[in-house]
């Protein structure tokens, strides 16, 4: 299959990307490298460079290119910036989805995995998470995640255009080997700030909160490996191409742990010492995350098999290998 993958070039798109091609099919790169890496992108895939709000760009992709299935990872996605920035985010990720939805109905593609967030939950009234939960987001990222899944179910219902919504949790690691991994900028998920330390780019990780209603008082989230997060997408295809109605489904491996215990995981992990200091509180920080992903293992027979210890490992191995990420 000829699948296009929107943000082919970033963490979680390029991971995808990879493993497309390692299972026969033949991905499509559409990304503006705002914060992609070309270093990310396997030679010989077809790359489309631009703004997916182009709509002459899409049309060229969709003109050019037989697309089976659309994997849409292209979106601004830093909670902090979409609170100081909120038309940043609603121009580029609910633009963006429009263009893209316009562009299928106009060249007759009819199915769509669509990355979304834990964020359109926002405070939840209880843990661990079901897809039925109140959607309530408390910044404008999660609000424009959500807006985006409206959008495909309204634009499904006119047009018969079927959607996977996956909606992550907290997604950590690396290839296996090391090859490709995470590279933000700035970095803001807390494994690779924690391995920050022991590769002396920090001298201790911060802590924000030591005060929470949790066993040992700091913040409690579901981490999910990038490489279970593949394959919940690519099962999502196989759903689709069988004839699956549009769903929503959380991933998450459904058992929460605190950021004090995802440091001293890294501790053993990286065999470093890894100080850690306790700062104030962040504001809108949830004291748990924590996904239900029962409806994943019915619908797409998926569930989590990575442990943090195995995450924390794949990521250190990156890490180790790329201290500068992408850039050496």
């Amino acid at each position: 299959m000829v699948i296009l993958v929107c943000g082919g070039a970033g963490y979680i798109g390029s991971h995808n990307v990879r493993a497309l091609l390692a299972r026969g099919d033949t991905p499509v790169v559409l990304d503006n490298f705002l914060t992609g890496h070309r270093a990310a992108v396997p030679a010989g895939v077809r790359l489309y460079v631009g703004d997916m709000r182009d709509a002459p760009l899409l049309d060229a992709v969709f003109t050019e290119q037989p697309i089976d299935v659309v994997l849409h990872f292209a979106a601004s996605s830093l909670v902090g910036e979409s609170v100081e920035q909120p038309l940043k985010y609603f121009q580029n990720n609910i633009g963006g989805m429009m263009a893209l939805l316009d562009a299928m109905v106009r060249h007759g593609t009819g199915k769509i995995v669509f990355s979304s967030t834990a964020s359109v939950y926002g405070e939840p009234e209880s843990v661990p998470i079901s897809e039925d939960a109140a959607l309530r987001p408390t910044n404008p990222y999660g609000e424009s995640k959500l807006v985006m899944e409206r959008m495909m179910h309204w634009v499904g219902q006119a047009y018969g255009i079927r959607s996977v919504v996956l909606r992550y949790f907290n997604v950590a690691g690396a290839w296996p080997d090391g090859s490709i991994g995470e590279d933000h900028r700035p970095e803001s998920h807390l494994i690779p700030l924690i391995l920050q330390v022991p590769l002396g780019k920090r001298s201790s990780i911060t802590i924000f909160g030591n005060d929470y209603p949790t066993q040992d008082g700091t913040c409690i989230r579901d981490y999910l490996d990038v490489m279970d997060l593949v394959d919940a997408h690519l099962r999502a295809i196989e759903y689709l191409c069988s004839g699956g109605k549009s769903t929503s489904c959380n991933l998450g491996n459904g058992a929460g742990f605190s950021v004090l215990q995802m440091v001293e995981a890294a501790r053993r992990v990286t065999g470093h010492n890894i100080p850690a200091t306790i700062g104030p509180r962040r504001a809108g920080d949830p004291a748990q995350l924590v996904a239900s992903a029962a409806k994943a293992r019915a619908v797409l027979d998926w569930q989590a098999k990575a442990g943090i210890e195995e995450i924390i490992a794949s990521a250190w191995r990156w890490h180790k290998a790329h201290p500068n990420g992408y850039d050496g």
